[in-house]
């Protein structure tokens, strides 16, 4: 398979926020390893066995579901132990393997912050890919400049699936992304944005980027835990404006 090439992302501490709960907070994390460009064409098409029509642009429209798993797939080549197992749509992440995974919320966002604090790294249209560009399609990776982690594209051409739940209460199972797309107005691409959906939801502007590290932990690790998304979707307040009732 197409090497994936790594960056080492040292420890370090990042501020998240959640709107609706109106929440903020910080994460210490430990030193993990993250994709310096987003999972191409090219390198999902020669662990499939399929022909990459454009192989240096990011993978879309492929499901979170899809994209855990490339991460065992991407894992089992390179003989490290793969980060899950599944019981049917269920996913568990064994959070001390050393295989491929999706990075947590807070390693995507300080990944992609690289030490900034205002919503891009850089000027917009040296950094991203976005509506501004006029483009209607995935470009290929690494034509706009880096951050200061040396990680491409991590705001604009595609959105970047992580492994977190964007809000159990409202959304119940749907997975986050970020970073925005080639679509996007530069309101949707910065570093602290938000988006999900559905485990099997697919689009033409979702893509993802892989991470590595194991953490001595079970069931948390890099800003999650399995204990706070029960929490977090036992909400029984009342339902704030424009709630969808989940079925």
């Amino acid at each position: 398979m197409t090497d994936i090439e790594l960056a080492r992302i040292p420890a370090g501490t990042v501020a998240l926020h959640d709107a609706r709960r109106e929440r903020r907070w910080s994460v210490e994390l430990e030193t993990f390893e993250i994709g310096v460009y987003p999972v191409t064409q090219g390198q999902l098409g020669e662990l499939l066995g399929e022909t990459a029509s454009h192989p240096r642009r990011p993978a879309t429209d492929l499901s979170w579901l899809r994209a855990i798993r490339f991460c065992n797939a991407a894992s089992e080549w390179e003989g490290l132990d793969p980060a899950y197992t599944f019981e049917g749509d269920e996913v568990t992440w064994h959070v001390d393997a050393d295989g491929f995974r999706l990075p947590t919320e807070a390693e995507w966002e300080f990944a992609c912050r690289a030490g900034s604090t205002g919503p891009h790294y850089g000027p917009l249209a040296e950094v991203a890919w976005t509506s501004a560009d006029g483009v209607t399609s995935p470009q290929d990776v690494g034509a706009k400049l880096p951050n200061l982690n040396g990680l491409f594209d991590t705001l604009g051409n595609v959105w970047e699936w992580c492994w977190d739940l964007l809000d159990p209460a409202r959304y119940g199972d749907y997975r986050v992304f970020r970073g925005g797309g080639f679509a996007d107005d530069a309101w949707s691409v910065r570093a602290s944005t938000r988006r999900g959906g559905a485990p099997r939801m697919h689009h033409d502007d979702v893509g993802l980027r892989v991470a590595r590290g194991g953490f001595d932990a079970v069931d948390e690790a890099q800003g999650w835990s399995a204990r706070a998304d029960a929490e977090r979707a036992s909400y029984d307040g009342p339902t704030p404006p424009g709630w969808t009732p989940r079925r």
